[in-house]
Order: C-alpha cells, then sequence, then structure tokens
C-alpha cells in the first residue's frame, strides 16, 4: 500500500487493507509529530498527550492528515478519544459512509 491513499481511493479497498493502508499513511506522521525514530515504539492504545503530544501539535498533524487523506477529521476524535487506534477505526469508518 502506499503511504498517501486518499479516503476516495480507499472505498475499494477490503476493510483489512483499508485500516493497513491507513495505519501506513498515519504512522510516520505520528512518529514525526512525537519525534520518534522508527525503531521507538508508537502504542496505538496510549493518548497522544501521554505520549508528548501537544494540543498544538495535535491541530497541526490534524491538519497534516487532512491534506494527506483529503478528507476532513472531527476534532472530537482527537481531544476526546486521542489514541492511533481510535483514530484508525473512526477513519475506516468515514470511509463506509454514504
Amino acid at each position: 500500500m502506499t503511504p498517501d491513499l486518499t479516503i476516495a481511493e480507499l472505498v475499494d479497498l477490503p476493510v483489512v487493507e483499508r485500516r493497513e493502508a491507513l495505519e501506513a499513511a498515519l504512522e510516520p506522521e505520528f512518529r514525526q509529530a512525537l519525534l520518534m525514530t522508527d525503531d521507538d515504539d508508537l502504542p496505538h492504545d496510549e493518548s497522544f498527550f501521554d505520549l508528548g503530544l501537544t494540543s498544538l501539535g495535535l491541530t497541526d498533524l490534524k491538519q497534516r492528515i487532512e491534506r494527506l487523506l483529503g478528507c476532513e477529521i472531527d476534532a472530537n476524535v482527537l481531544f476526546n478519544s486521542p489514541t492511533l487506534e481510535s483514530l484508525l477505526t473512526y477513519l475506516v469508518d468515514l470511509v463506509d459512509r454514504p
């Protein structure tokens, strides 16, 4: 999968592949924002804030991801359930919406 798939391109993928493609696209963005290397563990179920991301950093990351995927992300998803797991679930569900 290419890490720069848009939501429109994800529609044709099976759900499992969709999630993998989204993960491949988002992990590098989060690693960069958190100043992590490829060797650092990026827990999918830990809060972005607990990992060291600030509100301002998350807002910047949100904008970068929206440009990358070509869709809008509800800020509530990022701030009320701030984990990579919840964001991936949200985006997979977003693709399924009419």
